[in-house]
This record gives structure tokens, sequence and C-alpha cells, in this order.
């Protein structure tokens, strides 16, 4: 059966006043389901507030547009309050509880990513809800609730059924919110647009990756990230995840070009992507991007906490490992053309500037 890349939009799946959740569905992007991938994005007005969830799935949250707040409770421990801004990325691992509120007129958008491996869905997050008219409490018999909080039956009723909303609500500008504490930041959240460079290549991009050492809370969800930024006509290497890990991929500003190459040498996807689009790579499929003259951003998950490439061009490639010998004969080529391609890309690597 033919694996179909095509990269999609989200697709709003509820919403109101206060803002809206979006999905990607394992039905049109079956990548999601075959590699136990889930996809979504929280958009919120101001005074949006998002409901405290639990989720299924161990994600990495990171934030598209915007500042806000989000409130983390990992379990038996106390609330975190973390004040959140564009470029933001948090690991949420299982059994985290999050509400999201956002108090400035830009619009909050923050994208989930994550592993649905233990999902009761695969390639789509399940949440759970402890308030709202889709609330767990909404279940449960009043007997059992006003024992559960120890409140008159009449409290118990009052509790579970004010909140009338699903998901999302708007609160009133006079409401009072919990304040973000600078604290709580740290060791929970890092700023992939302000973190010092992994990777810096003049006219060619930029990456700062997530992982156990930056964000040691990246290894309780299982999953590494990274933030690439392409210059303008630039392009990036072709490579490849070593590690049998699937390369999941949000476009966060810009277009361009993406070639994947597969078994056998097939083209399995060539297309145009832009801002928006998700799209996944399958293990050990080689992919390639060139940016369109205005450049290109993406945020990436990858399903290992400490993901490792292999790169087909560039200084740091495997043809660089290679004798000339082998070249010669894996080619079958004469040693003077071995030479012109052995001579090339010495220098760059990962990322290459447009030609002049």
């Amino acid at each position: 059966m033919e694996l179909d890349l095509t990269p999609k939009l989200a697709k709003k799946i509820y919403g109101g006043d206060g803002g809206a959740y979006y999905a990607w569905c394992p039905n049109e992007l079956p990548m999601l389901r075959e590699g136990n991938i889930g996809a979504a994005k929280l958009a919120l007005e101001k005074n949006g507030f998002a409901l405290p969830r639990y989720s299924d799935s161990a994600k990495v949250a990171y934030v598209l547009q915007g500042s806000g707040v989000a409130g983390i409770v990992l379990p038996e421990k106390e609330e975190k309050v973390l004040p959140i801004k564009k470029g933001d990325a948090i690991a949420l691992p299982f059994g985290v509880v999050t509400w999201w509120y956002n108090k400035e007129d830009t619009e909050l958008v923050v994208l989930f990513l994550g592993d649905t491996s233990k999902a009761h869905k695969s390639g789509s997050f399940t949440d759970f809800f402890l308030t709202g008219s889709n609330g767990i409490f909404t279940g449960f018999s009043t007997e059992f609730v006003s024992r559960a909080w120890d409140v008159e039956e009449s409290i118990a009723k009052t509790l579970v059924s004010s909140q009338s909303a699903k998901g999302i609500v708007k609160v009133a500008p006079t409401a009072k919110m919990p304040e973000p504490k600078k604290e709580h930041y740290n060791g929970m959240a890092l700023n992939c647009e302000e973190a010092p460079l992994d990777v810096d290549i003049k006219d060619g991009g930029k990456v700062v990756v997530l992982n156990t050492k930056n964000l040691p809370l990246v290894g309780e969800v299982g999953l590494g990230a990274d933030l690439v930024r392409l210059n303008g006509s630039a392009m990036c290497s072709p490579g490849f995840s070593c590690d049998s890990a699937l390369q999941v991929t949000y476009i966060v500003r810009g277009s361009g070009r993406v070639q994947v190459v597969g078994a056998d040498g097939k083209r399995v996807l060539e297309t145009t992507i832009k801002a928006g689009n998700l799209f996944i790579v399958p293990r050990f499929f080689v992919v390639s991007k060139i940016a369109d003259p205005d450049g290109m951003d993406w945020f990436s998950i990858i399903t290992t906490p400490n993901p490792i490439f292999t790169h087909l061009a560039g200084r740091t490639s495997v043809w660089k490992a290679l004798s000339p010998e082998v070249l010669q004969a894996a080619f079958n080529v004469p040693a003077d053309v071995e030479q012109k391609f052995s001579s090339k890309r010495k220098a760059e690597e990962i990322f290459f500037p447009p030609p002049k």
C-alpha cells in the first residue's frame, strides 16, 4: 500500500468566544496512525481560558504566536504557573494537568505534537477535562462527588453543573487569574528562538535542538524536538534519522519545496509546503527542503529524546568519510569524476546557501 505523505492543515474540533481547538485527523493524514503520532493546535482569543485537562499522550507544546500563561501540575506536585511566549517549547509528560490563558490582544496559538502509542486512539489525542459540560465529574453521581470532595450535595451539584462550556471559555476582563512566576519557567520550558544555537551557518540556516541536556523533562516525554530556520533560497541537506525515529514537521513560517525518497530510490513526496502544513517523514526515509526567497522555519519532533541524523551531502556527510576507491566503485565512475565530487561541499554542512 502506498503511503500518503501529503502535508495537511489542521481542522477545527471545537471552540467558542474564547478560542478554538484544532487537530490533524489520522483519516486524512494516515502517517499519524502509522507512526502513533498526535498533532493539534490551541488558539485562544483575549481572555480565552482553556479549562484544566489531562491527556492520554505525552506531548511537546510549542508556542507559535502570542504570549500568555500556562498552568502545569505534574503528578503529586504543586502547580507551576509559567509565563509563555512565541518560541517557547514545553515538555508535557503523562499525567500532567494543564490550563492555558491569554490576557493579551494578540491571539495565543500553541502547537501540540506527541506520542499516541499508549493513547485510546492511535494518531489522536484524547483530553480528559476536569470541568465543563464534558468534565469527568459530570459522569459521577452527586453522591460520589459530594463524598469525594466532602461537600454537601447541593454544593457538589453547583460545582459540577455551573460550567456549561466545553474545553474553552472566555472569562470576564475583570477576572483575576494567577500571575506567572519566572522561577517556575526554569526546567519546564525552553525558548527555542533565544536558546544557544546548535547550528549556525551563514546564509544557510540555524538550528536549536531540544533534548535532555537543555530540557531534561523531554526524557520523560520520550521525544526530541528542534526549531530550524532556513534562509531564503537555502537548501537543507538530504538526510535521515539513523536511530529509527520518525520526523514530524510543522511549518511555522514561510514556504518552500520538499522531496522525500524511500526504499528502492522511489520519490514518495514532492510538493510545496507553507505555514500551517504538517507532514511526517517515515523511518529511514531521506528528506530535503529548499526554502522560497523569504525563507522557511519549521518545528519538528523526533520520536526519541536524543535524535541522531545522518546527512548525505556536505562536510559531515557519509560521502566525506568513505574512501575514494569505494566512491569510484560505488558510483562506477573514473577517478577524475570522483575527485570533482569529493572536492565539493568541503566547508558547508547541513544547510547550503543559494548559488551565487
